[in-house]
């Protein structure tokens, strides 16, 4: 009896299939992490995309503040026409959307002064979020973000468009990514994507 019990003892048949069996569950979740891994770098990349297309959209084409593109800064903070438009005569302001289904709306940062007022062009939004669509279909219109920026480009009453250049600033913040493997599969929002261009002539609803 005690020999057979050392030569089962010994035996090793089928240690193969244990140590299998052991490393095939790191195996598989190994195998599927790539998987989501890669689909995340995936849409990281098409976001990024999109808001490089978005933001030449936006700087090429009409500004989403109504009042911006035909402001004449003459008696602006003591301008006169064909002054430099210095970055300290305006403030940033940005254009989002809190929902898929509100309206645009475009603010003055807190203490600012646009003077240009908060008017909005919803067309314009709608544009440039439709363009971005086409990089990230996934995208909604609550997820842009767009930002005019200061910049000391432009000159008071300029008769060719808007006196300035502000930098424009594309935005894709809020968006959503779902694993199909890890993180038992929950919802994770991404990092916000952003990209930026000095403004061209703020008129027109197309770009090359």
């Amino acid at each position: 009896m005690s020999n057979q019990i050392k030569s089962f003892l010994r035996n090793k048949r089928g240690s193969t299939a244990a140590e299998f069996a052991m490393v095939l569950p790191i195996l598989i979740l190994f195998l599927l992490g790539m998987t989501d891994v890669g689909r995340f770098m995936w849409t990281m990349n098409r976001a990024e995309k999109a808001s490089q297309m978005g933001v030449r959209f936006a700087s090429v084409t009409d500004t989403i503040p109504s009042g911006l593109k035909n402001y004449d800064f003459s008696g602006t903070a003591g301008l006169t026409s064909g002054d430099i438009v210095p970055a300290t005569a305006y403030s940033t302001m940005t254009c989002s959307k809190t929902d898929a289904n509100a309206p645009e709306t475009c603010a003055c940062v807190s203490g600012g002064s646009c003077p240009w007022g908060t008017s909005v062009q919803p067309d314009a939004f709608s544009h440039v979020v439709n363009q971005m669509a086409k990089f990230l279909p996934e995208m909604r219109a609550n997820n842009l973000q767009v930002a005019y920026v200061p910049s000391g480009l432009g000159y008071a009453g300029d008769p060719n468009g808007s006196d300035i250049s502000p930098l424009v600033r594309v935005t894709i913040t809020g968006l959503k990514f779902r694993p199909f493997f890890l993180f038992g599969a929950a919802t994770l929002t991404l990092p916000d994507i952003s990209a930026s261009l000095t403004m061209e002539d703020g008129i027109g609803s197309q770009s090359n």
